[in-house]
Parts: structure tokens; sequence; C-alpha cells
């Protein structure tokens, strides 16, 4: 009962911000800051590269390339219920504590780093239709200098973030985060480098 009260709560939480989404036009990606922009190729995590070892078909090349999805209300129906429900289905614990190691990305049963919350919340958005090429696990900086794992949605309506730290769905540069790096659009097993460019592409108008 606990869970479900909490799960309510953050659906509620996030429809509030849904008419600001779905109201606005779609926008240009490479002009307009609700999207981050990649810079360069660039190395991939030591935890999704063992991960690529043991799932070889999870990070190959993208052979349907859809550069982002319509957010149209099903699909953003679909992201509340899938962020909210993987937040509250796995207890957060580091991979040290849980796995007696550094890092370790898998797929979460009950217990789960960041990353492991990105994994699922991507693996069930795939099952659903949603196209893996606009599904990127990203690697961002918080506030205090930790490392963190946040699940980057291509949009017509942005960057969209997914993550198990905050019930909100919001675009990526609404968040206090620094964007290191992500998954390439165009292969799965490759990393890009990210440009933090709020502000500067307004500024340049």
């Amino acid at each position: 009962m606990k869970n479900f009260y909490a799960t309510a709560r953050k659906l509620l939480l996030a429809i509030s911000t849904l008419p600001a989404f779905l109201a606005a036009p779609a926008l240009a990606v490479s002009t307009n800051e609700a999207f981050v922009l990649d810079v360069k190729e660039t190395s991939i995590p030591m935890g999704h590269a063992q991960f690529c070892e043991t799932r070889p078909a999870e990070c190959g090349q993208n052979a349907n390339l859809v550069s982002y999805e319509n957010l149209t209300q099903a699909k953003w129906d679909e992201l509340l219920q899938i962020n909210a429900h993987w937040n509250n289905a796995i207890r957060p614990i580091n991979d040290i504590d849980l796995y007696q190691t550094e890092e370790f990305w898998t797929y979460p049963r009950e217990y789960g780093d960041c990353e492991d919350y990105v994994l699922a919340k991507r693996r069930s958005l795939i099952e659903r239709g949603w196209a893996p090429s606009t599904l990127l696990i990203t690697v961002v900086k918080q506030a205090n200098g930790e490392g963190h794992a946040v699940l980057t949605v291509r949009t017509d309506r942005g960057d969209l973030i997914l993550d198990n730290q905050e019930g909100l769905i919001k675009v990526w540069s609404e968040t206090n985060y620094t964007y290191i790096k992500r998954q390439s659009q165009q292969h799965q097993g490759r990393w890009m480098e990210l440009a933090d460019n709020r502000g500067i592409i307004l500024a340049s108008r």
C-alpha cells in the first residue's frame, strides 16, 4: 500500500508538467537548447563495456535510426508509468555493497545502482515499441561532484530525463546536472561527449 501511494504521488507531480510539453510546437534539434548537443565520440564507461561483453546484441549499430519520438499523449503516459514503476520497484544500493565491485551494470531485480534503473527503463520502453536510438544511457555529474546515470529520451519536445532520484520528468536543461557523455544514437556500444549548451544557443541569436 505504501508503494501504491508513493507511485500515485509521483505520477501526480509528473502530470502537472504535461501541458507545457504537449502544448509546445515541435522543436529543431540542432538549434534549440531543449536538446543537448553531441560533440565527438568518446570512451565507453567501464561498466557499459562489461555489459556489452555479456550482451552484445544490445550494443550494436541501430539498424532503424530514429532521431526522436513524437511525444503524443500516449507516449507521455508510457514515460510516466515506466519511470514511476522502476523508481518504486527497485531499492537503491551501490555496486560495492551489492556486488563487491566498483562498477557492475545489469538489469536489476530488487536492488540496483543508478545505471541499473536506466537499463530497466530503457528495456521496458523498447519492449513497448520505442526506438533504441531515442533512449540513451547518459552519464552526468551531480552538484556534489559525484557521478550519476540517467536515461535521456529524445523527443520532438526536447531531451527528457528519466531519473531514479527524481519523480518529475524534466527537459535536460531544467536539471541540476552537468552532462558528460551518453550513448551514440547510431551505435548502442559507442559513446558521445556532450556540450552543455544551456543559454549558449539563445545568447547567439
